[in-house]
């Protein structure tokens, strides 16, 4: 074999290990067996740091304005920014401090469970007759990070939105990004918690991640193709130019 012949069987290889197979890049491959199954929304518990829009409403308007933070700026109030500065923010001890009513605790509730209480403590101290209330997450936001067209944090004001829903905000996934290994970092009433998501089954739609929860933290590790030609494999070009040189070399030595 001689040397021309050899830098094209490297090259050849080297081409080969850095190949994604069909199986490594389509999502859902067994989607079909997951057809017509129910889709399970979820109402999430509350966090550290969210931030609260809660609207108190009564027969007599007038009678619910101690319980409304009003914001001095009337069409400006509707910007989402401000309504964050004039929301509840949920402290430390998942408390929050409601007008009339004082401190709250909000822990291992959800937006639905706070707005029950509320009403409950309105009626039950004679505050309010048939009051309506209202709570909605302000700052709901998702981090997807790695191997996506465009990583960074995304805000979105639905209640559920999907994981896929989610990567399409960053773009999708690069050609290198591994659909075999997605984590997502999701923290439970102030429990740090992990999984590893395969997008090329469906079967992560029948469970816990199909949703995303606000603060959510998504990563897509990079393939095998992509590792490959990282590190210490790293620079091809390199690598041919070092084995052109060395059998050069060997070639030279050997006349």
């Amino acid at each position: 074999m001689n040397y021309r012949n050899f830098l094209i069987i490297l090259s050849v290889l080297t081409f080969l290990q850095s190949c994604v197979s069909k199986k490594e890049m389509l999502y859902l491959q067994d989607v079909m067996s997951f057809n017509n199954t129910e889709v399970t929304f979820t109402n999430h518990t509350l966090q550290v740091d969210d931030i609260l829009k809660i609207s108190v409403g009564a027969l007599m308007p007038e009678a619910a304005l101690p319980y409304n933070n009003v914001s001095t700026g009337g069409v400006v109030a509707n910007n989402v920014d401000v309504m964050r500065l004039d929301g509840y923010l949920v402290s430390q001890t998942m408390t929050i401090n409601f007008p009339v009513l004082g401190e709250l605790s909000v822990k291992e509730k959800t937006t639905q469970d706070l707005e029950n209480d509320i009403k409950k403590l309105l009626v039950d101290g004679g505050y309010l007759i048939s009051p309506n209330v209202t709570v909605r997450l302000l700052n709901a936001k998702v981090t997807i990070l790695g191997e996506v067209q465009m990583p960074g944090t995304f805000s979105f004001t639905e209640n559920n939105i999907s994981l896929l829903q989610a990567l399409g905000l960053a773009g999708d996934l690069t050609i290198n990004g591994s659909r075999e290994d997605v984590l997502v970092l999701r923290r439970i009433d102030g429990v740090q918690t992990t999984a590893r998501i395969n997008l090329t089954s469906a079967s992560f739609l029948n469970g816990p991640y199909q949703m995303v929860k606000p603060n959510d933290v998504i990563v897509v590790n990079p393939n095998t193709a992509k590792l490959k030609t990282a590190g210490y494999v790293g620079n091809i070009s390199a690598i041919l130019g070092i084995t052109s040189l060395l059998l050069s070399s060997i070639i030279l030595l050997t006349r």
